[in-house]
């Protein structure tokens, strides 16, 4: 297992992120379930199996500007043909830092792996744990490179009366680590606003590959 990538996402939660040099740096896989790329500021990472100088080459043949190469389709749709993966979208990837104390909503933990979403959740995480509140649930999980992963559901009619902010912070009091990751996909603006308001800072962006 290489942990080239587990040392990268540790630097860029404390604000150290690699170099703004246009450069892609390409790590081996986390392990086997997760392969995708990472994009920070005028610097990506490629973390996967796959020959590293195959990647380079296709990056090299990539249109358009260099810098956004490793996020073009004509990358990822050969990344994922020759790795046999597939992807669902291109994420933001946020952090935030631990809180100390209590939860401020009442949370009681669904500890039926048969339910659907700690099921649902057990196929992209390991350690999987699901609270659920009144109008919404917080997932808490090891993901990429074991960094610990939060997402939060709010049901329809809850929302508007900021629980999905409160989830969200509740997930910095619970996660059993000195930070707790999350994903948000652009285009879901409400959710970007939710995880922002909730102490959650951007730092790149993250299409995971999936296997099978």
């Amino acid at each position: 297992m290489d942990d080239a990538l587990a040392r990268i996402l540790t630097a860029a939660a404390q604000g150290r992120f690699p170099p703004p040099d246009g450069a892609t740096t390409v790590v081996g896989q986390p392990g086997a379930r997760d392969a995708g790329v990472l994009a920070f500021t005028a610097h990506s990472v490629v973390f996967t199996d796959e020959d590293p100088d195959w990647v380079r080459s296709v990056l090299a043949r990539a249109p358009g500007d260099e810098l956004a190469a490793t996020m073009n389709p004509y990358f990822l749709s050969a990344l994922m043909a020759r790795s046999g993966r597939h992807m669902n979208t291109i994420d933001l990837l946020t952090v935030a830092h631990a809180l100390p104390g209590e939860p401020e909503i009442a949370l009681r933990e669904i500890e039926d792996p048969e339910h659907p979403r700690v099921a649902r959740a057990m196929e992209y995480r390991d350690e999987v744990r699901v609270w659920a509140a009144e109008g919404g649930v917080v997932i808490l999980g090891r993901g990429v490179a074991g960094r610990w992963e939060t997402a939060i559901e709010v049901a329809e009619e809850a929302r508007g009366r900021g629980l999905g902010v409160r989830l969200a912070r509740a997930a910095r009091q619970l996660v059993p680590d000195a930070v707790v990751w999350a994903q948000q996909s652009p285009g879901n603006a409400r959710s970007v606003r939710t995880f922002q308001a909730a102490g959650y800072r951007p730092v790149g962006s993250e299409a995971l590959l999936i296997a099978g």
